[in-house]
């Protein structure tokens, strides 16, 4: 078996920047983006890129239903694009869409291998996200998924640019933060997390090891679970797979 799926493993393109491999390999239907040696960044399923294989992705999602009508996003860091490709077909409202992306081969390869289509709602900008987001635009949504081949950038336990985030939020809008998680469960950097955000925020630990964070614009919001078991049944209804029980998974702050 093992020598099967090796054989049946390929791969489409590997391109090199400043930062090193950048790699998409084809395997049962599935196309990983890859950076580095072999280190897996992206999952998508060509002949359906809206189907979302990881719990991941699928809790960031829907962390963004906690928003009863975004319609601004600001994703930092692309990846396949495939978050964002779901969460402009899944959210009817959402009409502008930012992307801050460090690798600048990254838009046009996951529009020519991994279903990323070239949305007019859609910007991109090519550079690092530590020194563009002093010119981000305000989201209803933000989400920080920033990984290399090491792993999470320092930007994910960078106190001054965490705190940037959630000021460019709208109100009633969610940072939405998928964060590596420790041998014991919590996020890396619980005690940042804690004390930045006064411990009001939410998590959703998967089990890839990561755990998603919540964070709100202030303190009078909380995920509304009524209408998160309303919109999870809209989504999964329209995208083809369930992302519900993902909810009883949310839990406050890890101490």
């Amino acid at each position: 078996m093992l020598v099967e799926q090796q054989a049946a493993k390929r791969v489409l393109v590997e391109e090199t920047d400043e930062y090193g491999v950048i790699r998409v390999v084809e395997n049962n239907g599935y196309r990983y983006l890859e950076f580095g040696d072999s280190a897996e960044q992206s999952c998508v399923l060509y002949e359906n890129p809206l189907y979302l294989k990881y719990d991941y992705t699928r809790a960031m999602l829907l962390a963004s239903l906690c928003h009863p009508h975004p319609e601004t996003a600001l994703f930092l860091g692309l990846g396949a694009g495939s978050l964002t490709e779901v969460c402009l077909a899944a959210l009817p409202h959402l009409n502008d869409v930012e992307v801050l992306e460090l690798r600048e081969p990254l838009p046009r390869l996951a529009m020519e291998y991994l279903g990323m289509s070239d949305d007019p709602r859609l910007t991109i900008r090519i550079g690092d996200a530590l020194e563009l987001i002093d010119t981000a635009e305000t989201a209803d949504l933000i989400y920080l998924d920033m990984y290399t081949d090491a792993g999470p950038s320092v930007a994910h336990l960078a106190w001054g640019f965490l705190a940037k985030c959630q000021d460019l939020l709208n109100p009633g809008g969610w940072l939405i933060i998928n964060q590596w998680a420790t041998l014991d469960g919590r996020p890396l950097g619980a005690a940042l997390f804690r004390g930045l955000f006064y411990r009001h925020y939410w998590e959703i630990p998967v089990k890839e090891g990561n755990v998603i964070l919540l964070v709100p614009y202030s303190f009078e919001q909380s995920p509304p679970l009524p209408l998160l078991r309303e919109q999870a049944a809209r989504v999964g209804a329209e995208l083809g797979y369930d992302i519900s029980y993902l909810i009883e998974a949310i839990r406050p702050p890890s101490e």
